[in-house]
C-alpha cells in the first residue's frame, strides 16, 4: 500500500488533467502486483492474522488511496472530462476491485506483461468513464 499510495500522491501532485492522473495511478497500482507479487499473495491470504496496529495502518493507507481515486473521479466530473452520470463511489470501488483482483491471476510468465495489463485496464476504465 505504501508504494501505491506514494505513486498516487505523486501523480496527483504532478498532473493537472484528471484523466492523466487516473491513468498514472492505475498504471502504478497494477505495477504493485509485479513488484511485490509474493508479498501481496501472502498478505491477502494471511491478513486476518495481522496484529491490530498493522491492520489499522493498512486500513488507513487503503482509505487514503481510495480517497485519492474518488477525488480524481470527482474532479474529472467537475472539469467535464468524465461522465457526470457515473457514481463516484461505485466507479472508484470498481476500479479498486478490478485492479486488486490481479493478484489472483497475474503471472510474470503469462501472456501479457504487467505494463500491457496496465494499458488494457486503463483502456477499459477510461472508455467507461471519459465523456465523449
Amino acid at each position: 500500500m505504501t508504494y501505491a499510495l506514494k505513486h498516487a500522491n505523486q501523480a496527483n501532485q504532478k498532473c493537472i488533467a484528471p484523466r492523466k492522473k487516473l491513468e498514472i495511478i492505475i498504471k502504478d497500482f497494477i505495477k504493485v502486483f509485479d513488484v511485490y507479487q509474493p508479498h501481496i499473495s501472502v498478505f491477502y491470504q494471511e491478513s486476518v492474522y495481522l496484529k491490530s496496529e498493522y491492520e489499522q495502518n493498512i486500513r488507513i493507507k487503503r482509505e487514503q488511496f481510495k480517497e485519492i481515486i474518488m477525488n480524481v473521479v470527482q474532479e474529472g466530473q467537475q472539469t467535464g472530462d468524465f461522465r457526470k452520470e457515473i457514481d463516484v463511489d461505485l466507479t472508484s470501488m470498481a476500479i479498486l476491485g478490478m485492479v486488486n483482483w490481479t493478484y489472483k491471476w497475474y503471472k510474470r510468465s503469462g501472456h501479457k506483461t504487467i505494463e500491457e495489463i496496465g494499458k488494457h485496464f486503463n483502456d477499459l476504465i477510461l472508455h467507461a468513464i471519459v465523456k465523449t
